[in-house]
């Protein structure tokens, strides 16, 4: 047994009431008793009454309220911005599982960026008939006109992603989505922590949880590693963030991830491009720039090249990109990766470029452009999940089993109109783990957002962000869509060096 601690059977406590059935829960065992990664926290829990939990949940809420921890909600009518729900119940994650998911996401983002390297080049992929070529060509995040060509530093394409993992009816994790553009949610899970070791910090004492302490400067370091070929300052270069402003949904995100990383928080209006040169507007005048971590989508990146309505971003940046001048991450034309309806492949990608099977499997996906899984899939669809490829957050995604006959059939007509823009998967029996709002505990749904940061090495940041739908027997996780967000601990054996 891998940790030290007394734990008595006959504590039920607090979680008495709570039903571990039906689902495979993260905590607790059917018989109500709590699984042995969780019994020192479960011990300590039974410590405090509801009344005390309570207390310190909302303190815990009012933390964030208070330093502003905010994402923005685009479709609700009331107000757009608010704080990210906590629950302080984390989700804990023993040393031989994390072993093995942080082997699958380095397996999963190397060939990734393989695959990124060789469809901007000699697309050996296709021409091997690994993947058809038409999802490559007919992909509007596939950028071939200005993304072939690019000297990148490392040949590296993914500077961050962030892979989402579910676990299904047996315990094991499964890839459910990947990110490739701009990943979204790392600066919740540093302040998941910080509040959580702030109002519990009687939990921390007695675990061996990885430190987050260093990750930051792991990926200020990532981020650095990627000087272009012309930069004038190779061994210093200047790094900034490009963010869209304060209406992005992730704004928080942008603003916290810049002032951690010590560099500057800019939009497109702070920049201009002068001789295939990217340069700053600093009170001291123009500063060069050579690397931009831009949190701005393609299209709007560069009017010059993409959109010319765009005002968000930097006319002649792709100039400077071409030329060596600048290195932009994540790189242009990710998002034919991260594609919903490329995800099926990644299995074959890290078979043809690793030779390896893959360490953490996909979940089965239906193509609806196929003749045979569109009927299936029209035939069952109050037993499916469909998405929109080219969506995230959550929207234009239907849930069969929750749907209303209504929403089934505008799905229907939609997959029948665009069968190509949409993809079916079983419904997974999702994963649950406790959550205490409104002074008791139920059973939540969960997921985890993994971080995998990619320089001169890829490294994964221990644990991630496990996001928690909080409202009760839904399975949308989104904090778009009313969910939340949970610390998620990564246990190590005591005595073994700092993750």
């Amino acid at each position: 047994m891998d940790y030290q601690y007394v734990y008595r059977e006959e504590m039920d406590g607090v979680l008495k009431q709570y039903d571990a059935k039906a689902f495979y829960d993260e905590m607790m065992k059917e018989n109500g008793h709590p699984k042995s990664h969780y019994q020192q926290f479960h011990s300590i829990l039974n410590q405090f009454s509801v009344e005390d939990l309570h207390e310190k949940n909302e303190t815990a809420q009012l933390s964030f309220l208070r330093q502003g921890i905010t994402f923005t909600v685009y479709s609700d009518k009331t107000g757009t911005e608010r704080t990210m729900p906590f629950d302080f119940i984390p989700v804990i994650i023993p040393p031989k599982q994390w072993e093995k998911i942080e082997k699958g996401m380095k397996q999963r983002v190397k060939a990734l960026n393989l695959f990124l390297e060789d469809i901007y080049d000699g697309q050996q992929i296709v021409k091997d008939g690994i993947i058809p070529s038409d999802l490559i060509e007919e992909n509007p995040y596939y950028y071939r006109e200005q993304a072939s060509g690019l000297e990148i530093p490392h040949k590296n394409h993914i500077f961050l992603a962030g892979i989402d993992l579910i676990r299904d009816e047996n315990g094991e994790y499964r890839v459910l989505e990947d990110n490739l553009r701009n990943p979204s949610g790392m600066s919740y899970v540093f302040q998941n922590r910080f509040v959580m070791r702030r109002v519990f910090p009687e939990f921390f004492n007695s675990h061996e949880i990885c430190t987050l302490e260093h990750q930051l400067s792991h990926l200020h370091e990532a981020l650095k590693s990627h000087v272009p070929v012309n930069s004038k300052a190779k061994e210093n270069p200047t790094a900034i963030l490009l963010t869209p402003g304060i209406y992005n949904s992730a704004y928080y995100d942008h603003v916290f991830l810049a002032q951690q990383m010590g560099i500057e928080l800019v939009e497109g209006r702070d920049l201009i491009v002068k001789d295939d040169v990217v340069y700053m507007k600093t009170i001291r005048g123009l500063q060069r720039v050579d690397i931009i971590y831009r949190r701005i989508d393609d299209e709007f990146l560069d009017p010059e090249a993409f959109n010319p309505e765009s005002l968000l971003g930097v006319p002649g940046l792709l100039r400077a990109y071409r030329k060596g001048n600048v290195a932009v991450l994540n790189g242009i034309g990710n998002g034919v990766a991260d594609d919903k309806a490329m995800y099926a492949y990644v299995p074959d990608m890290i078979r043809y470029y690793l030779k390896e099977e893959p360490l953490i499997k996909n979940v089965e996906t239906y193509f609806l452009r196929d003749k045979e899984a569109r009927e299936y899939v029209l035939e069952n669809l109050e037993k499916l999940v469909v998405k929109n490829v080219g969506s995230s957050g959550g929207y234009d995604m239907l849930i069969g089993p929750h749907a209303t006959q209504a929403e089934i059939e505008l799905f229907r007509e939609k997959i029948i109109q665009e069968p190509h823009q949409y993809i079916a998967q079983p419904t997974i029996r999702l994963s649950r783990a406790p959550a205490f709002q409104k002074n008791r505990f139920y059973p939540c749904h969960v997921d985890l957002r993994v971080y995998v940061m990619g320089g001169k090495e890829h490294r994964v940041l221990p644990g991630g962000l496990s996001r928690v739908a909080l409202k009760e027997g839904s399975l949308v996780v989104n904090s778009s869509q009313g969910g939340g967000g949970k610390d998620t601990w990564v246990l190590r054996k005591r005595g073994e060096e700092p993750c």
